[in-house]
């Protein structure tokens, strides 16, 4: 099975990052021939530095070995080294419409927020389908904002298969059963996110355990004491009871049993242990990983020699049926 997956560098990742990338990487990387990607070519469709953004694609890297992938089992790499996907994605957006970019929800919502709106934005999942298209993936570990954009790929794929022959598998997602949407701890009917929301609703993987415990203290819950999973009436709630999950990995139920009968003050100090347990060795890793740059760009040198190993044919396939004169 050939799973791929990509993570954005951009940003201080957050705890919603972890919930519905880290964690479902290193889970799936047991399941075959693993492919995860920092996305730097996506970080520069929004507003960027360049020195941000040099720091931000070690750090993500970084991220990504320490919360579990194996360098032995998985392929780690950065996108940019890899310039199969933008080729690909100019190759794929022959068989993308307009009208279908135009409805993605997630362009829209940035839009909204944005003076200058770049043209990458609006094509950005075109070169996200290149990225999964590229490895002939079998399915593709992602958090539930991203469903459009992989139902989109799996349109092209197809579009393309038909028009000039079975070229790719048609991808499936993976989501998460738990967490997948992980809200602002401040503002419950928003996803936690760096850019938007509370920044003290925000809690980021390399928060310090004091810094974690206060943000999870201030946590906005609902009417009554009832610890409840229902996302419609108890939002603030049933969000701590996903954390609580992600992070001890009970099932909701039992995180219900765990603290009925107890108050919110009980319960919301419960999950910010957990949260600080989970995160204490993550962190130490990551922190001996920024330490050590060179063995980082090696890994990631690595990674890349086998990514563009494994694209390679996939891209050539789609330049000779397309045809294209190659040399």
């Amino acid at each position: 099975m050939r799973i791929f997956s990509g993570i954005r560098a951009s940003g201080d990742k957050t705890l919603g990052n972890y919930s519905g990338g880290f964690r479902q990487y290193v889970a799936t990387q047991e399941q075959g021939d693993a492919f995860f990607c920092v996305v730097d070519l996506h970080s520069i469709t929004t507003p960027f530095e360049p020195d941000v953004l040099r720091e931000s694609t070690l750090a993500v890297a970084a991220w990504l070995f320490a919360t579990g992938l194996d360098p032995e089992r998985s392929t780690v790499f950065v996108q940019s080294h890899v310039h199969a996907h933008a080729e690909a994605a100019w190759l794929l957006s022959a068989v993308t419409s307009f009208g279908e970019l135009r409805r993605m929800t997630q362009f829209k919502e940035r839009a909204e927020e944005q003076e200058f709106v770049s043209a990458g934005l609006f094509n950005y999942p075109v070169l996200m389908a290149g990225d999964i298209l590229l490895y002939q993936a079998d399915i593709v570990p992602i958090g539930d904002d991203q469903r459009q954009h992989l139902e989109l790929a799996r349109n092209i794929a197809e579009r393309f298969n038909s028009r000039f022959g079975e070229t790719f598998k048609v991808p499936e997602g993976v989501f998460p059963d738990e967490g997948a949407r992980i809200k602002n701890l401040q503002e419950p009917e928003r996803l936690m996110s760096t850019t938007r929301g509370a920044p003290q609703g925000v809690v980021r993987m390399i928060d310090p355990p004091d810094v974690v415990r206060k943000k999870f203290k201030t946590a906005v819950t609902d009417s009554g004491t009832e610890v409840r999973h229902d996302p419609d009436e108890k939002p603030g709630v049933s969000n701590l009871i996903e954390i609580m999950a992600v992070a001890t990995g009970s099932s909701i139920a039992e995180v219900e049993a765990q603290f009925d009968g107890q108050g919110y003050g009980d319960f919301k100090e419960g999950v910010a242990e957990a949260v600080v347990e989970l995160f204490e060795p993550i962190q130490q890793r990551y922190e001996a990983l920024r330490a050590d740059e060179g063995e980082l760009r090696r890994l990631l040198a690595l990674g890349a020699d086998k990514a563009r190993e494994a694209s390679a044919p996939t891209l050539e396939t789609m330049y000779e049926r397309m045809g294209f004169v190659r040399p």
